[in-house]
């Protein structure tokens, strides 16, 4: 193991996890929920990107000289109960699911690189670039809702749902690895209560994005 400080092999751990557990569930979403073919070639696009994403991270990982199986480790139960919890029931859910829940999740990882070397940001930054992701999300629902009126609030409260499970894992994350923990706020880790405010309200911005 080089010297590189836990609490990065922590966040990158985290982040390749993260990464190869939403092109699974994205995967399965596609095959399981899109309605046309279209839509089930473009879900899946999108978590072929996902994987190509983890295999970035897992790289860097083992380039620190990290074992990525040992890294991942400590947030599997965390990541896999946050999506058994929040297994869409249908198409629509799917799609809030895959930018809102994903977007809050991203907003953790991105908080916790501020405070790591640049080339780890840069890493970063590149792995939770989602513009594809937005563009294919935003558009369906905002026509779906415009269609569906009913839709929207329900869509609404499922959002709500999300972004509580989120925090909830988020907490049990940060918590329970203090090294990652001090990322955020190396001398006062009330820093996290403020993080988490911040990322509330960036969830807020996603949602009235998608008009809900």
């Amino acid at each position: 193991m080089s010297d590189t400080p836990s609490g990065v092999v922590d966040l990158l751990g985290l982040l390749a996890y993260a990464e190869l557990s939403a092109f699974l569930r994205l995967a399965e979403d596609a095959a399981r929920l899109a309605p046309t073919l279209t839509d089930r070639a473009a879900l899946s696009e999108v978590a072929a990107n996902e994987y190509r994403h983890f295999r970035l991270v897992r790289d860097r990982l083992e380039s620190l000289g990290a074992d990525s199986e040992a890294a991942m480790a400590p947030f599997v139960a965390a990541l896999d109960g946050w999506h058994e919890q929040t297994r869409p029931a249908d198409w629509h859910e799917a799609l809030v699911k895959a930018y809102v829940g994903t977007g809050i999740a991203d907003d953790f990882y991105r908080e916790m690189a501020r405070a790591a070397d640049p080339s780890v940001g840069g890493l970063v930054e590149e792995v939770l670039a989602d513009q594809a992701r937005a563009e294919f999300v935003v558009e369906r629902v905002r026509n779906a809702v415009e269609s569906d009126p009913a839709l929207g609030g329900r869509l609404a409260l499922w959002g709500r749902r999300l972004v509580g499970e989120a925090l909830s894992q988020a907490h049990r994350v940060a918590t329970s690895r203090p090294e990652l923990a001090t990322l955020v706020s190396p001398e006062d880790l009330a820093g996290i209560g403020r993080m988490f405010a911040q990322l509330t309200e960036e969830h807020n911005n996603r949602m009235a994005e998608l008009k809900l």
